[in-house]
Parts: C-alpha cells; structure tokens; sequence
C-alpha cells in the first residue's frame, strides 16, 4: 500500500532534484563567465526552426509506416519469421528516411549560407 504512494512520489522528486541541479549549476557557471568578462551574447540560445522539426517528425512517421507496409507485404509472401520482418523493415526505412531529412537539411543550410 505504501509503495503505491512512495514510488510515484520519488520519481517526481527525483525529476525535481535533477532539473533544480541543472539550472543551479549552469546560473552559477553563467555568473562565474560574467565575472571573469565573458560577452553576455554567449549565453544567447539559437532560434529553433520548428519547420524542421516536424519534417523530421513527418519523415520518421512516413518511414516507419513504410515499414510496417513492408513488413507485412514481407511476413505474408516469405518464410522470414514475423518479428524480423517487421523489425527489420521499421528500422531500415526509418532510418532511410530519417537520412534523406539529414541530406535535405543540408542542403537548407548551404542555401542560407
């Protein structure tokens, strides 16, 4: 019974501690480049651009149901066991598409450039 209660409350104050200890030690590294004459624009974060990540997003879904597609056509037409069609076909399309968002990225930053 108590274990019910205990186990979601310490994984809650274990997240608590972990993101408290994260922002206590990069202030205190802030504060110590400042005094040394760090330029504050050093801490400035990059703007993200969210278009890319959802085509990222999109890729990856795009792939892994291409493998899944795969998967099956390659589960009913083969003697190759169930697991390793699918599993094989999800991460070889996955990451076939996940590369071609890397090239297209690529590509994107050498146009600004």
């Amino acid at each position: 019974m108590a274990s019910e209660i205990l186990i979601p409350l310490i994984i809650f104050s274990s997240l608590f501690a972990v993101f408290y200890v994260y922002l206590n030690t990069r202030n205190k590294e802030r504060m110590a480049l400042i005094e040394k004459g760090a330029d504050a624009s050093l801490f400035a974060t990059k703007k993200r651009n969210f278009r890319n990540i959802t085509l990222k997003i999109g890729m990856l879904a795009i792939g892994v149901g291409i493998g899944i597609l795969m998967g099956s056509l390659l589960d009913n037409y083969t003697t190759l066991e169930e697991e390793v069609c699918y599993f094989s076909m999800i991460f070889l399309f996955a990451g076939a598409f996940l590369t071609a968002n890397a090239i297209l990225e690529k590509k994107e930053q050498e146009k600004e450039s």
